[in-house]
């Protein structure tokens, strides 16, 4: 089934990536895993938009999940987490029309010094879940004809995208935005798909 988890906007700044708005449609997951999921996507999202350069895309597999990013040259970026029957045509196509209306909306003076709480977008649960259905983003992907020409990167891995010599696992335990239970959560998930994977 297709499904649309998580959609983020984040300001790329020369260090680090500070989130500016985030939405979570995490309901196909058990209550009790919520929180966990939630911590994990938005830390992979930061981590994917730190390692993608400037006027670039990106899909990044990661699991079960597909990671869409693009970071715009003015530093503005966007992740979209779906799974991967989601087109990524269309989930890049979504993350531009996101960025370019937060952009008419919230001037570029707040980016990198706002947060969550601060900047006035609420539009991202709206769009979430009107784009639950890809063939709801149709009519925006004829508008968006340009995104053809565009190159998207697909990268296998979250791993492929990290700098050489980091691995995934390192960052989780080095981590002080993920909670214990969060980096119990990615172990137990982890051990549950290798003993699942029939390469």
């Amino acid at each position: 089934m297709v499904k649309l988890h998580a959609l983020s906007i984040f300001h790329k700044g020369p260090h680090e990536a500070r989130l500016l708005k985030a939405a979570f449609d995490l309901q196909s997951f058990s209550f009790f895993q919520r929180g966990s999921v939630q911590e994990f996507m938005s830390f992979a999202s930061k981590t994917i938009v730190e390692r993608t350069q400037l006027a670039s895309r990106q899909s990044v597999k990661q699991d079960v999940y597909m990671c869409h990013v693009y970071v715009r040259a003015d530093n503005l970026a966007a992740v979209l987490i779906a799974d991967h029957e989601y087109p990524g045509r269309v989930a890049h196509t979504l993350i531009t029309k996101v960025m370019d209306d937060f952009a008419a909306k919230v001037s570029p003076d707040q980016w990198p010094t706002g947060s969550d709480a601060t900047i006035n977008f609420n539009q991202l649960p709206a769009l979430l879940a009107k784009y639950q259905n890809p063939r709801e983003a149709d009519a925006l992907t004829k508008i968006q004809g340009d995104l053809d020409e565009t190159k998207i990167i697909l990268r296998n891995t979250i791993e492929a995208v990290l700098e050489r010599g980091e691995k995934l696992d390192d960052l989780v335990v080095k981590s002080e935005q993920l909670s214990v239970q969060s980096k119990a959560f990615y172990k137990t998930a982890k051990k549950t798909n290798s003993c699942c994977n029939f390469s």
